[in-house]
């Protein structure tokens, strides 16, 4: 393996375990446990405990239940705000675990990064729930929990097989999660006051444009109408 393929190993393991925490942390944790312990993956000297079978069984316990939990509506927020002291702190921890023995302060840069990009991939994931259970049906929550298991095991598979596609992949998702986040977070704001209002006895409040067009659009369409109007 030449160093270029060997940085780029390590950086899609370590970020693609925090990614992957901030989704669905037992998931990622018992496949990367069941993967090492079966000799089909060689984990660093940081994440050979996930190897051990206690481990692997508490994390299989805990991603039945995790599975259940996620796709009942109005359960599966609950279970988002309680492990968002569970997600974040452990995907920083995978993190530093996945670059192996390096100097501490590389570890503490490692485990920051990982920290914050666990807690992006978890506010995405949350609030993205928020919205999709102020829809009546179920079907799309169940959808969006199934997509999201299928996510993490595609997501680490691909960092531990393909880590340049993955890299690629990762970048992208933190465009699209940048952009995104402050859409989800104006979103979840008129969900809770429109749940204060019905509690309350007010009017339902209209909810709010997300405005998912792109910018250089919206000015553009802006130009086209008026050249239009001076016509």
């Amino acid at each position: 393996m030449d160093q270029l393929e060997q940085i780029s190993s390590i950086i899609a393991l370590t970020m693609g375990v925090a990614w992957a925490s901030g989704i669905n942390l037992y998931a990622a944790i018992l496949m990367l446990g069941l993967l090492a312990s079966s000799g089909n993956l060689v984990l660093p000297q940081g994440l050979e405990i996930l190897m051990n079978p206690m481990v692997i069984f508490a994390a299989g316990v805990m991603y039945l239940i995790e599975f259940v939990a996620d796709k009942v509506p109005g359960v599966d927020n609950g279970w988002d705000g309680i492990h968002t002291f569970v997600r974040i702190p452990a995907g920083a921890a995978l993190a530093a675990g996945a670059v192996g023995d390096v100097d501490p302060a590389v570890s503490l840069a490692v485990a920051i990064l990982g920290g914050g990009l666990a807690a992006g991939t978890h506010a995405t994931k949350a609030g993205s729930r928020v919205l999709i259970n102020a829809s009546p049906e179920p079907f799309s929550n169940w959808f969006a929990s199934l997509g999201e298991d299928v996510l993490v095991i595609a997501g680490l598979w691909a960092a531990l097989h393909y880590p340049l596609a993955f890299i690629a992949f990762l970048v992208v998702f933190i465009i699209l999660m940048i952009w995104l986040l402050p859409k989800l977070w104006r979103g979840v704001k008129w969900v809770f006051r429109s749940l204060k209002r019905l509690f309350s006895g007010g009017e339902r409040e209209a909810p709010p444009s997300l405005n998912f067009r792109m910018p250089e659009i919206d000015r553009f369409n802006k130009i086209k109408d008026d050249d239009s109007a001076d016509h």
